[in-house]
């Protein structure tokens, strides 16, 4: 993570750091191939030779060790992946061996591919509290026995964020040693190497080195990680990072990434997102649950019933995980051999139809292998707009327009990616509008940071009554000047103190006893005085 970067954005210079150059063969024997996962052309392939796209998140399971039920839950979302955080024990609790077996286990039941990561490196050369990348090498190396013949099902991400922002150039050698280390240990693993800055690069280290550190793994199974915060704050910055190694030749994902905003910037997320799915590269978003700061949480509580707005960006939003996730093959998923589509879905039915949404459900496709998700479209004369996707029969359709006639239909997907007949179309007009009657609602409002001059702010709605509320607007006032300067899981409009939020399309509907999550940074007085009075549609909210 990049809690404690120092943002110097005059010094960016992404875009004219490092020439990767042209890619470069290896000597390679057979024997020296990793025997599962390994790199090839620059892209992640599995054993038997099929792309592998990581879609997933991170779990800090070193820290919360008894929320290994979080594995099975991010698999049911539809993740592909999890980024395991692990300690070595030079600066917390040492993940023994048993422990390290039984999380591999856990993935491989779950059928997820398992990144595993030494956390303790975070930052090195600026926190002196972090550990060397040698030093997570020995620890990797003492867990070879559990680690061998893992290598369909586990990449070693040796070290995370294993530099700071002072000398970043440093990174470079204790990255090669690293991994020369582990390649003479006799780990045919693919190796993932984490960017120095705190993972962000923004000096371009990585991106300057990464021919001669990739060219210094024998085997060439090393795929190079970027992690992407508020650094990562315009579409122009984050293409030209990926497009520079994959128009290189040289493998890289995305290894974290956040949403929110904070002091120092707003990542665009919608990009990273979009540009991963476009150059057809893994992403695995920050984090699960359980964060010092909870803005990252994609789940509330580590229960997947109750996802934050940045939760439901990445499983269920545009180019999310629920969209574009496909299980390993070697868990029987995207066999290269299946050609055969799932059957057609039933014609979908709407219920709950709002004046700006709706729930849709349709009888389950079924396919000769498995159906893994379904895509929402409005048809509109002879185009298409995907709406929605989900893992069920089901999904509720926001961001609608009052008093209009919509027309939808779905697709079924394997995978493999085989895609389906469209089913049959459903006409829905919406409701003409006017509040939700019988709405009941309790709002917690909290201050999360705050720095000279301004805050952030977290607002969390809940849901009281026995139906889904869809669609809202929820009105609050400051006591003390305090002015909204950016919002998301809703757009703000402020009149003086007072504040009106509407929803955003993946936080406008709130099912019965389920919340949705709203985050804002503002600026502010030396008085910051919380609201205590809340209204949700025209009813009064309980204050939490």
């Amino acid at each position: 993570m990049a809690a404690l970067l120092t943002r110097l954005v005059t010094l960016l210079g992404l875009v004219a750091l490092g020439v990767l150059g042209p890619a470069t063969a290896h000597a390679q024997s057979p024997g020296a191939l990793a025997t599962g996962l390994h790199i090839s052309d620059g892209r992640l392939l599995e054993g038997n030779g099929n792309d592998f796209i990581m879609r997933g998140v991170n779990h800090a399971h070193t820290w919360y060790p008894g929320e290994t039920q979080s594995l099975a839950d991010v698999k049911a979302l539809g993740a592909n992946t999890v980024r395991v955080v692990l300690s070595n024990g030079h600066r917390w609790t040492k993940n023994s061996a048993a422990d390290v077996a039984g999380v591999v286990s856990q993935c491989k039941a779950n059928r997820l591919i398992c990144v595993l990561e030494v956390h303790d490196t975070t930052g090195y050369g600026e926190d002196a509290a972090a550990g060397t990348l040698d030093q997570a090498a020995d620890y990797w190396i003492g867990l070879k026995d559990v680690l061998a013949g893992e290598e369909n099902y586990v990449i070693v991400n040796i070290g995370n964020e294993p530099w700071g922002n002072t000398n970043p150039a440093g990174w470079t050698d204790p990255t090669i040693a690293a991994i020369k280390k582990l390649r003479n240990a006799g780990f045919e693993h693919t190796i993932m190497v984490d960017a120095p800055n705190w993972g962000q690069d923004w000096q371009g280290v990585m991106r300057a080195n990464a021919r001669s550190v990739y060219d210094a793994d024998p085997t060439g199974n090393l795929i190079f990680s970027i992690h992407m915060y508020s650094v990562y704050d315009t579409a122009q910055e984050i293409t030209d990072y990926l497009n520079a190694f994959v128009n290189a030749g040289l493998p890289i994902l995305i290894g974290e990434f956040g949403g929110p905003p904070d002091q120092w910037g707003d990542p665009d997320e919608d990009t990273m997102m979009a540009a991963a799915q476009q150059l057809r590269l893994g992403y695995l978003a920050w984090s699960w649950s359980g964060n010092t700061d909870p803005i990252l949480d994609l789940s509330i509580g580590f229960d997947p019933s109750r996802l934050s707005s940045w939760g439901q960006r990445i499983f269920n939003g545009t180019n999310g995980i629920a969209q574009t996730s496909r299980e390993a093959t070697v868990f029987g998923g995207g066999n290269p051999g299946d050609t055969q589509a799932p059957t057609a879905p039933g014609t979908p039915t709407a219920s709950a139809v709002t004046a700006t949404s709706l729930t849709l459900a349709w009888t389950a496709a079924t396919d000769n292998v498995g159906v893994t998700g379904y895509d929402v479209v409005r048809v509109s004369g002879g185009s298409e707009t995907t709406v929605a996707a989900s893992t069920a029969n089901t999904v509720a359709v926001t961001g609608l327009t009052a008093d209009t006639t919509y027309t939808f239909a779905v697709y079924a997907r394997d995978a493999a990616g085989n895609r389906s007949a469209r089913s049959a179309t459903v006409n829905v007009t919406t409701d003409e509008g006017g509040s939700t009657p019988g709405v009941g609602c309790s709002v917690g409002y909290r201050v999360v940071g705050d720095w000279p001059g301004g805050f952030q702010g977290e607002i969390s709605i809940r849901n009281t009554g026995t139906t889904t509320i869809s669609g809202w607007t929820l009105d609050f006032a400051f006591a003390n000047g305090q002015t909204v300067t950016n919002m998301w899981g809703g757009t703000p409009t402020q009149s003086g103190g007072a504040v009106s939020v509407t929803a955003a399309s993946y936080t406008s509907a709130i099912p019965a006893t389920g919340s949705v999550t709203v985050g804002f940074t503002g600026s502010k007085s030396a008085t910051n005085t919380s609201p205590t009075a809340f209204r949700l549609n025209g009813t009064t909210c309980a204050t939490t």
